[in-house]
């Protein structure tokens, strides 16, 4: 231990692009390495008031708490700062010191509580620790992407909660980063999906209420009880429609089923007992396995049998389900959706059709019940373009929304005041208003997730290829996308890309 700040001393540490923040000198958890590279100087291990981080500061960057209080105090408007001088000058007022050099008060003190406890009684001297550049961190920097390494904990449950509770619902917004020099991506422990509350299939939204929709008298199936396909079914059930549901987990039908839905066993079956087949299931590859797969729609199709493909998919996989469809004499229609969880719900969606033109007049009451609005757009293949050009334009904006509301929290702005102030200008609609107010909860409640928002953005990419279209803002969105679901946001809402651009 270096002899000019001792174990326990409150201080003040420097990262780089950081105000100077409160902390303390404390020994560095077993996950913890020391860095390798210590050229510039002697390092201490820094537990960070506030946001209960530790990091290896340089000795060059740390200064005396006391001895600097009344310049620095003012260093940062932030309220994570304020939050972290309060915690500074309250553990002070406790007079509260432990000879480990631990903060009761950090997460994770209270993930090792016990073990504190059991090694009190007992002074270790710490041996040597190897150094070396690969070893895991616990904590870390704003560069590139790896895993942060596990903390050890007591239960599950505890530590879960512990977690969650420590960034919501502001995610832990305006913080130094935990680790300086590090490799590994700053962020926050995973945020755990909101569970998705049980739909209401019994009950009719207000819109579909006002509609007074003539039911038709065909017999529809819909295979795929996702999160539009759900709201979908609900409102073809309420408003009168008879339809026969399959879903590759066959409880989801119950509710249906109880509802006044019938319930098919295979795909296949569905296509058998009804007149015209609806599909809303994840990605192409899904609506390809639907149509082609065992038990599949193209095992009972005939020239009496239609088939809608409502799944997001690209041009080429719809013509080559038409294809098929139409091989064996049945008709086919695309028919995307512009739309979320909510929109679906309410029977608000913006329905896309293109392929067979009697088909998509035979589906109007359908389509009445589902969405406020339905185009033709002529042949296969039209319907998927378009939707991909305003998917391509929501993911763009969505990202750019992100990044704009990290820029904001970084700069000391309240990002609920960013939100006032654009709902006055003309950038205002209610999807950007919506996404920033998830953004500033925290929770990111599933409305799109955000793997379909970047399966549609690189699909917009698959066709820019075949059109050598370059689409230079679309392929940076997609990589932020793919970055944000590889670190586990998958099927959180597509809002959740704001934890890659902030953290």
């Amino acid at each position: 231990m270096s002899e000019v700040f001792k174990l326990g001393d409150l201080v003040w540490a420097k990262m780089k692009g950081f105000s100077p923040w409160p902390g303390r000198v404390s020994n560095p958890s077993k996950d913890l390495k020391k860095p390798a590279n210590t050229k510039k100087g002697p390092v201490q291990c820094i537990f960070f008031f506030g946001t209960n981080n530790y990091a290896w500061i340089e000795e060059t960057h740390i200064k005396p708490y006391q001895e600097f209080k009344d310049t620095l105090v003012k260093s940062s408007k932030s309220n994570a700062f304020k939050d972290a001088v309060e915690a500074i000058e309250e553990f002070i007022a406790k007079g509260e010191v432990f000879e480990d050099g631990l903060d009761p008060d950090s997460l994770f003190d209270r993930l090792k509580e016990e073990t504190i406890v059991e090694k009190k009684s007992v002074t270790k001297t710490p041996k040597p620790r190897k150094e070396t550049p690969k070893a895991k961190r616990l904590d870390s920097g704003a560069g590139d992407v790896r895993r942060p390494a596990k903390k050890p904990r007591r239960d599950s449950s505890t530590s879960n909660s512990n977690r969650v509770g420590s960034i919501s619902p502001t995610l832990n917004h305006s913080t130094p980063p935990r680790k300086s020099g590090s490799t590994l991506l700053n962020r926050p422990a995973n945020i755990a999906r909101p569970v998705t509350p049980p739909l209401d299939v019994e009950t009719l939204s207000q819109t579909l209420k006002e509609k007074n929709i003539l039911p038709s008298t065909l017999k529809f199936g819909f295979l795929g009880l996702g999160i539009m396909g759900s709201g979908i079914v609900k409102n073809l059930i309420n408003s009168g429609h008879n339809v026969i549901v399959w879903n590759r987990t066959q409880e989801k039908c119950a509710d249906f089923v109880k509802a006044g839905a019938e319930q098919g066993l295979t795909p296949s079956d569905v296509v058998l007992a009804a007149d015209i087949t609806f599909s809303c299931v994840a990605d192409p590859q899904a609506a390809k396995d639907m149509v082609f797969g065992n038990c599949g729609v193209l095992t009972e199709i005939t020239s009496e049998k239609s088939y809608v493909e409502m799944t997001g998919i690209d041009a080429e996989t719809s013509q080559d389900i038409a294809e098929a469809i139409n091989g064996k004499g049945g008709r086919y229609l695309e028919a995307q959706v512009q739309g979320s969880k909510t929109q679906a719900q309410e029977g608000t969606l913006v329905i896309l059709a293109a392929g067979d033109r009697s088909l998509f007049d035979e589906c109007q009451s359908c389509f009445e019940a589902m969405g406020k609005n339905s185009f033709y757009l002529g042949e296969v293949g039209n319907a998927s373009k378009m939707n991909l050009v305003l998917q391509l334009m929501a993911g763009v904006t969505l990202a750019g929304l992100a990044e704009s509301m990290a820029l904001a929290d970084r700069a000391g702005l309240q990002q609920k005041d960013v939100l006032e102030v654009l709902e006055l200008t003309s950038l205002a609609c209610p999807a950007i208003l919506d996404k920033g107010k998830a953004i500033i909860e925290g929770g990111f409640p599933t409305q799109l997730p955000l793997q379909h928002m970047q399966k549609d953005l690189r699909l917009s990419l698959g066709m820019s290829d075949q059109l050598e279209q370059p689409l230079p803002l679309a392929a940076a969105a997609n990589e932020v996308y793919k970055h944000a679901k590889r670190l586990g946001y998958g099927e959180h809402d597509a809002s959740a890309v704001y934890i890659r651009a902030r953290f």
